[in-house]
């Protein structure tokens, strides 16, 4: 049936335009919406299927808004971002979308939670990312450190870097590609910070609340080996001097209870070393004081104990 073949290669999804080509009236398809068969998901755009208790995925969500903008449209800033598993801006329900000129004027505030914004990208910077067009790594995490703090477009760089979306050559790209424009100053010394060894964006968080309270780590994924060479384990962040080394505990990679008894046992190994092991959380880093106070008083007690 040309429905399934149609909704089956986007999400689910169908457009009023699409319907009426295969053979759908509007009254029919007015009807489907409105004894549940079909869902509006946006402006002429539905889930061709019986509404349930689910909701759509946010994939689906995304795919509705560009279908209702048009063939021009593509997702950008903090939308691109997600597509591209870009990590460490703040989780937002909000769509961002780019269509060049006049075009974004007329469709502002067609949905709630639908950010339009007058952006024109040249075909080279959009790709296709499952059949969604959206700004390539580059131009994404281009636009996103001109409008965000500091925290957030570290940790934009950080993640794109460690995904290897980006690498050194681009950094050394951004700074003519931003130039003149409103955030550049900025977004320049942002550069300065990024480093693609963070894991996380609690990694980086942690590194730069350590880099403000005057305690840079002098290492960041620290390998810990033993005199014959084992690994011992390897460390977030690390002060080889004092043998001190921070661990970011996130929710994702230390939340299950086999990555806890793993990190139990090197924790275990790391201590018998002569290692002092700090460890960190998300609320931590919310805490301008909190990390480097603590890693300071570490720092202290383990050259008393060499004293």
């Amino acid at each position: 049936m040309a429905l399934l073949r149609i909704a089956g290669g986007q999400d689910g999804l169908v457009t009023r335009a699409q319907a009426t080509r295969i053979g759908f009236t509007r009254h029919e398809i007015d009807n489907l919406v409105t004894f549940g068969r079909w869902r509006r998901l946006a402006r002429a755009v539905y889930l061709a299927s019986r509404a349930t208790a689910e909701e759509p995925s946010r994939r689906c969500l995304i795919r509705a808004a560009l279908l209702s903008l048009g063939p021009k449209a593509h997702a950008v800033l903090g939308t691109a971002a997600e597509l591209h598993g870009i990590a460490g801006l703040p989780r937002s329900d909000e769509i961002h979308v780019a269509l060049p000129g006049v075009a974004a004027k007329l469709a502002r505030a067609q949905e709630p939670g639908l950010v339009v914004h007058q952006l024109e990208h040249p075909a080279a910077s959009i790709v296709s990312l499952g059949g969604l067009a959206a700004t390539d790594p580059l131009t994404t995490v281009t636009e996103v450190i001109l409008r965000v703090g500091r925290y957030p477009a570290v940790c934009v760089l950080d993640s794109a870097l460690n995904r290897g979306l980006i690498d050194g050559d681009d950094l050394l790209a951004i700074p003519r590609l931003i130039r003149g424009r409103r955030g550049a100053v900025a977004a320049r010394g942002y550069l300065a910070e990024a480093d693609g060894r963070a894991q996380s964006p609690l990694e980086t968080r942690t590194r730069l609340r350590c880099v403000d309270g005057k305690v840079p780590p002098d290492a960041l994924q620290l390998e810990v080996r033993d005199d014959d060479g084992y690994l011992l384990g390897i460390g977030d962040l690390g002060w080889r001097g004092p043998k001190v080394i921070a661990e970011a505990d996130g929710r994702g990679p230390h939340g299950t209870p086999e990555a806890a008894y793993a990190d139990r046992r090197r924790q275990n190994r790391l201590v018998n070393a002569g290692w002092t092991i700090l460890r960190f959380t998300w609320p931590d880093t919310l805490d301008p004081h909190y990390i480097p106070q603590t890693i300071r008083q570490a720092v202290a007690a383990a050259q008393r104990r060499r004293s």
